[in-house]
């Protein structure tokens, strides 16, 4: 009993938040393009300063772009990035990232 309602209070937790993520990885790779120059044609950086997004989870992914995009989180070169994306965008990017798996 107690695994579900903490599994109830987890799930209602992460809805709440607005971080629950159902993207589409084949319309976040078409998206994609544009974050190549930087996180590298299959979410892995070649520079030092650029993180890899393949392989990171989906929610977390999400609420990154979220914060660039809303100015939570700034960076000179993200936060313009991120400025014009949709929720749909951010979902579909951060489903296809994830998808990728760890390099």
């Amino acid at each position: 009993m107690k695994k579900l309602v903490s599994a109830v209070v987890v799930t209602v937790a992460v809805m709440a938040s607005g971080v629950a993520v159902a993207g589409d990885a084949a319309a976040g790779k078409a998206k994609s393009a544009t974050c190549a120059g930087c996180h590298g044609a299959v979410g892995v950086s070649n520079n030092p300063l650029w993180p890899n997004l393949a392989g990171q989870k989906e929610a977390y992914l999400a609420k990154q772009i979220k914060a660039f995009r809303d100015g939570t989180r700034t960076d000179p070169m993200m936060s313009p990035m991120a400025k014009p994306l949709t929720d749909d965008d951010i979902a579909n990017l951060a489903a296809y990232y994830s998808s990728l798996g760890a390099k």
